[in-house]
């Protein structure tokens, strides 16, 4: 029912507000709230702790610079913010030129941008990895909030990881490539893999946030054993089996048929799946990874299957990237590689939208905002 109303929703969205009486804008704006809470209930979006009013240096803004929305939705970002200065701009060329003036930024974080904006208080970025942003000195220093969009993209995250898992496990990369070749070839070898059967095997998800989460509850729901790490605490949904910290991951990833790679890109997790760590994985076992390419030693992943290691890795994030052309990797045995896509799908769209409309709204009225990162911790 949440779903059909958040696709409801989204339709009104894309309509002018002048077709709207003043009883049909009310309604509206209820079933916006409706949609609002819902995702908000869904993906587990989390409030900040204070209201941005309590900001010293908050106001009112007099200018937002917004990466480009199509004009229904500035429409509908006017309806939320009316009498602010909203600046669509489709380049970072272009927002260079407008935010030297602006007290809000949406859509880009980078040095030169904010160290051009003295005015600026709040950015909101749309996408939930921030490593390049919350390193930018301007940014530092407690007189700016920083919003990203965590979890908006999680379930087709989750439904990309689960694909790359089903796909190592039943050698669809190895049949695609006879496909290729035009060679019917029923017997193939899988190399230290195994044609796998999911049901009662073990899954280890590491990073179990917005998005583990949801790679969770769907590997439960194929009747898995799911197992996982998160940095700072051992709380999990019912099913989860464990939820061990982040010291245990070696550990944990001897248990595993499948390991998963959700975890934010911090001084913590860079270069964490290493040699050690796929030398305690299972030579039967795959790795998926769609947290950040840097989190992975390339150079030992590559080893370890070429060795025996481990079987097989589905990847949609890679170190380097983009992935250059010649890269040993791309022709690494039982590597799937997609280019950093999995987060896209028509809902994540509208999902994205629905929370830079709420977040602008809720800084206009000086209310607490959704998704407000950690700098310090980089998340």
């Amino acid at each position: 029912m949440k779903a059909l109303l958040s696709i409801f929703v989204m339709s009104f969205l894309a309509l002018p507000a002048t077709l709207f009486s003043d009883q049909l804008a009310d309604e509206k704006q209820l079933l916006l709230a409706s949609a609002v809470q819902s995702m908000v209930d869904g993906l587990g979006l989390i409030e900040a702790d204070f209201p941005v009013s309590d900001l010293d240096n908050w106001n009112v803004p007099n200018k937002v610079v917004v990466r480009t929305f199509n004009p229904d939705q500035l429409a509908a970002l006017q309806a939320v913010a009316p009498g602010v200065n909203i600046v669509a701009v489709s380049s970072r060329e272009e927002a260079a030129r407008e935010v030297a003036d602006a007290q809000v930024l949406i859509g880009f974080c980078d040095e030169a941008l904010l160290s051009a904006a003295p005015e600026l208080v709040w950015v909101q970025v749309y996408s939930s990895g921030v490593e390049r942003c919350v390193n930018a000195p301007a940014l530092q220093g407690g007189n700016k909030i920083l919003t990203n969009g965590q979890k908006i993209g999680s379930p087709a995250l989750a439904e990309h990881a689960i694909a790359l898992m089903m796909a190592l496990a039943r050698g669809l990369d190895v049949y695609h490539a006879g496909q290729l070749q035009g060679a019917w070839q029923r017997n193939v070898e899988l190399g230290s893999g195994e044609f796998l059967e999911l049901e009662g095997r073990t899954v280890l998800v590491v990073g179990l946030g917005g998005i583990g989460t949801q790679v969770a509850k769907r590997a439960h729901g194929l009747g898995m054993r799911v197992i996982a790490t998160r940095g700072s605490r051992r709380e999990g949904p019912e099913y989860v089996d464990y939820v061990g910290l982040a010291d245990e991951v070696n550990t944990l990833a001897g248990q595993a048929d499948v390991v998963i790679n959700t975890a934010p890109l911090t001084e913590q997790t860079r270069g964490m799946f290493n040699a050690e760590f796929f030398a305690a994985m299972k030579p039967t076992a795959y790795f998926v990874s769609v947290g950040r390419g840097g989190s992975t030693v390339t150079a030992d992943l590559i080893a370890a299957i070429e060795s025996g290691k481990i079987a097989g890795a589905g990847l949609d994030v890679t170190d380097p990237e983009p992935l250059p052309p010649g890269h040993p990797l791309w022709n690494t045995p039982r590597v799937i590689i997609t280019p950093h896509t999995a987060g896209r799908s028509d809902r994540s769209r509208d999902r994205l939208f629905l929370l830079v409309r709420e977040n602008l709204r809720r800084y206009v009225a000086g209310e607490p905002l959704y998704s407000v990162v950690d700098i310090e911790r980089g998340y």
